[in-house]
């Protein structure tokens, strides 16, 4: 099997330097149950501050964030409302009806952004036949939507319709600071839309493991009952907190650099005969991009790729999926552009059964 020298699958892919490792061996521990490993009490001080929050929570991932904050929000038959391409319906494993006993209601935003007006129609008017609407949930950036950003004034807008009718907000951050670099706005002005609110450490900030929950004083106190309850309770982990300490302090506004890899894999992508895509619509570090005319499947190039050592996910039968990040430097963007034209080339005038 030829190895893989351009991994693109991902942004949760990536590996800790040596530098956080070395970080990560010096972190001084004590038992996180008991709120006594002081390295994890300074990664969660860190991230309070950097959203706003009264106080923070380290869990092991994104979805336990999630899932976490919906028990919190919620009672069972409670309605969550959210975007339909939003990552608790598509791959928490059914987490919300699980876990919190909620049902979800999904709006049809634009590329994963849904409107104050959208969200205005779909709250229900109180009944007691109805579900109750308890919860709107943000996901930023948009994951199955190319990494799309929710631009601020939309934030607040959709915030101030949920506060009006006694709706919490939730900011689903797994990649809060792509948008906050990609903007130039401080990560509290979106936070302060919401009453909770994490970040992923795993994404582009390369940590091994593990994402924070923000919200309240009273909030987090009712999550940590929570993440014990669904097994989450850690002992000496601040081995594993100061890697997210050491991305905080030096791969946040590294991530402009996944973004204009980003966009220069989406222009070369364009010039592609067969390669449909339009590089303004990649916003962050997430290509999303058809192949319907390049005369193969998704997944016949996403195999010949990885004859070439380049790996890219086929996510339709003619859609593809590339993520940047810090493991991938602009010369392996060049190397990844000249395999999928060699692909192509192959291709072209001898298959058309996908043409």
């Amino acid at each position: 099997m030829t190895a893989i020298r351009v991994d693109l699958w991902g942004d949760s892919i990536t590996r800790p330097s040596s530098d956080m490792k070395r970080f990560m061996m010096a972190a001084e521990v004590g038992n996180e149950v008991e709120g006594e490993d002081p390295t994890t009490i300074r990664l969660c001080e860190m991230v309070a501050d950097l959203l706003g929050k009264e106080a923070a929570l380290f869990v092991t991932s994104g979805t336990m964030a999630n899932e976490v904050a919906f028990l919190v929000h919620c009672r069972r038959g409670d309605e969550i409302i959210l975007d339909r391409s939003a990552h608790p319906l598509h791959t928490e494993v059914g987490g919300p009806a699980a876990l919190s006993g909620a049902i979800t209601r999904p709006l049809d935003g634009a590329r994963g952004v849904f409107t104050a007006a959208q969200l205005e129609a779909a709250i229900r008017p109180p009944s007691r036949q109805a579900p109750r609407p308890r919860l709107v949930s943000i996901e930023q950036t948009s994951n199955l939507h190319g990494g799309a950003i929710w631009p601020l004034e939309a934030v607040e807008a959709v915030a101030a319709v949920a506060r009006r009718h006694g709706l919490a907000v939730h900011l689903d951050g797994a990649r809060l600071l792509n948008a906050t670099v990609a903007l130039g706005v401080p990560p509290k002005a979106f936070a302060a839309a919401a009453d909770s609110v994490f970040i992923a450490l795993t994404k582009g900030l390369g940590c091994p493991i593990g994402s924070v929950l923000a919200g309240s004083r009273a909030f987090i106190d009712e999550a940590w009952r929570w993440r014990q309850q669904l097994g989450g309770g850690m002992r000496q982990v601040g081995i594993i907190a100061a890697a997210g300490i050491y991305a905080l302090e030096n791969n946040v506004e590294r991530l402009a650099e996944d973004h204009d890899n980003a966009q220069h894999l989406a222009r070369g992508l364009a010039d592609i005969p067969g390669v449909e895509i339009d590089p303004a619509q990649v916003e962050t570090n997430i290509v999303h991009f058809g192949v319907a005319g390049s005369g193969l499947a998704a997944t016949e190039i996403r195999d010949a790729l990885l004859t070439e050592g380049v790996r890219m996910r086929a996510i339709a039968p003619m859609g593809m999926r590339a993520l940047t990040h810090m493991d991938v430097s602009r010369a392996g963007i060049d190397e990844a552009l000249t395999a999928f034209r060699r692909v192509v080339d192959r291709a072209s005038g001898t298959s058309q059964r996908y043409a």
